[in-house]
């Protein structure tokens, strides 16, 4: 019953907090993007600025959280009160300062993680489509190869032959998920490399690299775009599931899938304290579709009637 009820309340506080900061954006960007601002649904104002509130946590943590993040400050499984405000851990942990801290572990991680995938993917995949041929087939089957593995699975075989340093991590999940990006970026890329314009600056003599950067990459760009905050949150839960598996992010680093591994008995006594790190990572995931969406409605040229 608690939980509909917060459920309710946020939602009640989420509506006008969206209009808010929908109307704060209209005002404070330029002319050509306040227009953009104000045509924005509530549902990607609501995503952006829940995207806003957890950059911001990620980046002053320190300052936000009232204990270290490592430090035993109490008994194991405290109580809620006014000292420890979501209780302690198994440890005696502040669990607000841990899930402050899990802010910046966990997205700051997912972040960089997706970010390599796509330059990497992005790149290979556009040049595949760009050179054809012997390139092209070679790569594509060599995905194809990977991509027939279980991503989760093949995240957790390499992990255990590699180790599970933050380093690894970024590494491992990056490889696999850059397979997925390779597919998209080519397939994006294939419908660009047959326009006239391609064969114009060709006749003209310039390279490759001018082609992927100055006409292939800007017109596939929106379709990239929405890509990176899929994969993004599919990166975001891959990394928290290892974290709940013992393979992602190692203790005593803060990190918002080990939080819940780690104090999910509470929830046998009716306790939601483990279920806050899970309620953070999925409310994540739901801004960052909603953001996603709209770019995807943007990108179709489609608008409103009425």
């Amino acid at each position: 019953m608690g939980v509909l009820i917060f459920l309710a309340a946020f939602i009640a506080v989420s509506i006008p907090l969206s209009w808010l900061f929908r109307a704060g954006l209209a005002r404070s960007l330029p002319r050509h993007m306040a227009s953009v601002a104000r045509d924005m649904p509530l549902t990607a104002a609501f995503g952006l600025w829940v995207i806003a509130l957890y950059v911001f946590v990620a980046i002053f943590a320190p300052l936000l959280a009232p204990f270290p993040e490592r430090a035993v400050v109490g008994t194991q499984f405290q109580p809620w009160d006014s000292t420890h405000l979501l209780g302690t851990d198994r440890l005696g942990r502040d669990m607000l300062s841990r899930l402050l801290y899990g802010a910046r572990n966990t997205v700051g991680i997912a972040f960089a993680t997706t970010a390599l995938a796509f330059v990497v993917g992005s790149l290979l995949g556009i040049w595949a489509a760009l050179r054809g041929g012997w390139l092209d087939q070679g790569l594509s089957r060599f995905v194809d190869a990977l991509m027939a593995i279980p991503s989760l699975i093949f995240s957790l075989l390499l992990l255990t032959i590699f180790g599970t340093t933050v380093l690894t991590l970024i590494l491992v999940i990056a490889a696999v998920d850059a397979t997925r990006v390779y597919r998209i970026a080519r397939s994006v890329a294939q419908g660009v490399v047959v326009m006239d314009y391609i064969e114009a600056a060709r006749l003209r003599g310039e390279g490759n690299w001018y082609l992927i950067r100055r006409e292939i990459l800007p017109n596939a760009l929106a379709p990239l775009v929405a890509e990176f905050g899929l994969r993004f949150c599919f990166v975001f839960l891959t990394i928290s599931s290892l974290s709940f598996l013992g393979l992602g992010i190692q203790p005593p680093t803060a990190d918002w899938g080990s939080m819940v591994r780690d104090n999910a008995t509470l929830i046998t006594f009716g306790d939601v304290t483990p279920l806050l790190p899970a309620g953070a990572i999925a409310l994540l995931t739901v801004a960052v579709n909603f953001v996603v969406d709209w770019q995807l409605y943007r990108a179709s040229g489609l608008k409103e009637q009425g």
